[in-house]
């Protein structure tokens, strides 16, 4: 897709936070809901492990405490769903450090 690579997939908050932690992937595409640690809970593990980390969420919640918390938790983007590829594809870009030509997705 585009270059991207993925190379994790998650299926509870716990697991993104474990998998984060071993593959070091450049961005992370974090359901805020997920069953055993949801996103949120992922979001706030990954940044004690790397403050610095690209951490995009994904929802469908709008309300005003999951955009505050996620907003308290310093994500990356928040992209709600149902979302258009080439949007998400110009956030990524936004997000990506100047002259990274590849990047490995996980969620």
């Amino acid at each position: 897709m585009n270059d991207f690579e993925v190379i994790a997939q998650a299926r509870s908050g716990k697991e993104a936070v474990k998998l984060y932690a071993q593959r070091k992937p450049d961005i992370v595409f974090l359901d805020v809901v997920m069953p055993d640690g949801d996103g949120t809970y992922a979001l706030e593990k990954i940044r004690e492990v790397n403050p610095d980390a690209i951490v995009i969420a994904v929802t469908s919640d709008l309300t005003p405490a999951t955009s505050e918390r996620l907003h308290q938790l310093h994500a990356s983007a928040v992209i709600y769903k149902p979302f258009d590829i080439n949007e998400l594809i110009k956030v990524v870009v936004s997000l990506l450090p100047a002259g990274m030509k590849q990047v490995k997705f996980s969620h």
